[in-house]
């Protein structure tokens, strides 16, 4: 909308006040902010200022946030305030930005940034350059803020946002950006972490909303997002597989909306594409010097790339991701656990003799499983059973954690499989299978996550034993378990090939599904595990 020339001075004079009741931001954010043209999609949402510039600014904050960019997405829409301080729904965009998301609750040094910012909108909104829907939005983005912040208190404060969204919603219901903004309130209210009941109401109500826009637009990347995350930890991951075709592309430089299709993938056992995925986001965190692109959660890209590709049978993008993920962390972790994965344990070894053990409890429990599996594996049994002592005195000792898994259970998991590959070594299968099912249990506990922190399962060292002692039905049935917790990877379906051969039985649909999972593996395999 144009603005009469002789009020703007005014309104530098208002918006500088304003200002100045903010909080202290970062320093970057007197530097100019760029467009990154070549990293943006095509979407576009209107805005009531007529200047240059602040409606790709504004554009580029929204989407952004869709990628959950948000201090970038906070600068962008400073800079359309830059150029048009008159522009409330910039002010909005910005306290947008500073407020919870899915990944994080508001932090105390964001809130009076937030406060500050819808507090412009709204004086703005009052001169009337706006229209009725900004008005709308600017008014419900208000309850989600307070002059004096209170974490304690803070989901009364977004459960009036999620109601005054749901209103939106209703009195909007073709726009498609507000009913992603009602669904996202409501999924705020809910848990972030850990298993989610398909039947519950709430969970169903998020559903609900989103598929509704998706219903409209089954491209738009913010409900596709939210959807993914909605879907993935519930027994129906597979509802997303539709949108989850073009989020990946829909803003090509945004390497956690590269990534997010993925999330979908491996749930459902589509692993050359969750690989795939995976690459995209990592080349797009690498654009990011270079302008090309906008990065976020680039341990988090790499950690999927080596469990995909783990899962898939490319040894090469497995160890090379763990490689990465070790140079950009300091955490060699991956490294580590896709070299076992694929046998090349003298690499480990190598790894071994160069680097420092690290300091971390969980850390140097993954360093002690794979150091004493590569010993066990290179005829040191004495280096092996001497690390089972340490990584049982980490898991009952510390309570350091990886993401949300604590170490009893992580470190349980990789000190039994140890265990029971010792005993095996030394012909006690019986007892190797035991430790094995131990192992199990421990693996079983670990929190829903996507993905996993462990790149491998340890049903396929039990299907291995059980098939070492002829047991061959019981062989069937923990690979036949191991597919419906990893669908459609190629080291279960080969054990279970195995598991039926020892019955004397040939499935033909086993075997092409095997031949599919493994078309894109650089791996001969000889059993489930090394």
């Amino acid at each position: 909308m144009i603005k009469p020339a002789y009020i703007l001075p005014f309104f530098l004079i208002l918006t500088s006040t304003l200002v100045a009741q903010e909080s202290d931001y970062p320093t970057f954010f007197s530097e100019s902010f760029p467009l990154f043209e070549k990293a943006l999609g095509d979407f576009d949402r209107p805005v009531s200022s007529s200047v240059d510039g602040v409606q790709e600014y504004f554009n580029q904050g929204f989407q952004m946030m869709y990628a959950f960019t948000k201090v970038d997405a906070a600068r962008s829409f400073k800079e359309a305030q830059k150029l048009d301080p008159t522009c409330s729904m910039c002010f909005w965009g910005e306290a947008w930005a500073w407020g919870p998301y899915l990944n994080g609750k508001m932090q105390e040094a964001e809130a009076p940034r937030a406060y500050a910012s819808i507090q412009a909108a709204q004086e703005l909104a009052q001169e009337g350059f706006v229209t009725e829907k900004e008005v709308d939005l600017i008014a419900a983005m208000a309850f989600r803020y307070h002059e004096t912040y209170d974490p304690e208190t803070q989901a009364v404060r977004d459960t009036a946002y999620a109601k005054a969204m749901e209103q939106l919603a209703q009195k909007y219901p073709n726009d498609l950006d507000i009913g992603t903004f009602y669904a996202e309130a409501l999924f705020l209210l809910e848990p972030r972490r850990g298993y989610r009941d398909i039947d519950d109401p709430d969970v169903q109500r998020i559903h609900r909303e989103l598929e509704r826009v998706l219903s409209l637009d089954i491209t738009h990347t913010g409900a596709c997002h939210l959807y993914i995350h909605a879907t993935e930890s519930t027994t129906r991951p597979e509802k997303a597989l539709e949108c989850s075709e073009f989020i990946g592309s829909s803003i090509p430089g945004a390497s956690h909306i590269n990534h997010m299709p993925s999330h979908t993938w491996s749930e459902v056992g589509m692993w050359g594409k969750s690989v795939q995925a995976n690459i995209m986001a990592w080349h797009s965190d690498q654009k990011a010097a270079t302008g090309e692109g906008f990065a976020i959660y680039p341990s988090h890209n790499l950690h999927m790339l080596a469990f995909a590709a783990s899962m898939d049978g490319q040894s090469g993008i497995a160890t090379q991701a763990g490689r990465d993920y070790s140079r950009l962390t300091g955490n060699p972790m991956f490294e580590l656990l896709t070299l076992i994965r694929f046998g090349r344990f003298e690499d480990v070894l190598d790894i071994a003799k160069i680097r420092k053990k690290p300091t971390n409890d969980i850390q140097l429990g993954v360093w002690n499983f794979s150091v004493g599996y590569a010993s066990l594996k290179s005829g040191d049994e004495a280096t092996a059973t001497s690390m089972i002592t340490d990584i049982k005195e980490l898991s009952e000792s510390s309570e350091a954690r990886f993401r949300f898994h604590p170490a009893n259970l992580l470190l349980g998991t990789l000190a039994h499989i140890l265990e029971g590959e010792i005993q095996w070594t030394q012909g006690n299968l019986d007892q190797a299978i035991e430790s094995f099912n131990i192992a199990i249990s421990f693996e079983d506990q670990l929190t829903y996550d996507e993905p996993e922190p462990l790149p491998f399962a340890a049903r396929h060292w039990l299907g291995a034993a059980y098939f070492a002692t002829d047991n061959f039905p019981e062989a069937e049935r923990v690979y036949r378990e191991a597919l419906q917790d990893h669908p459609n990877n190629g080291w279960s379906y080969y054990g279970l090939l195995q598991a039926l051969q020892g019955q004397g039985k040939q499935d033909n649909q086993i075997q092409e599904a095997f031949n599919l999972s493994w078309a894109r593996s650089d791996t001969w395999l000889r059993g489930s595990k090394f």
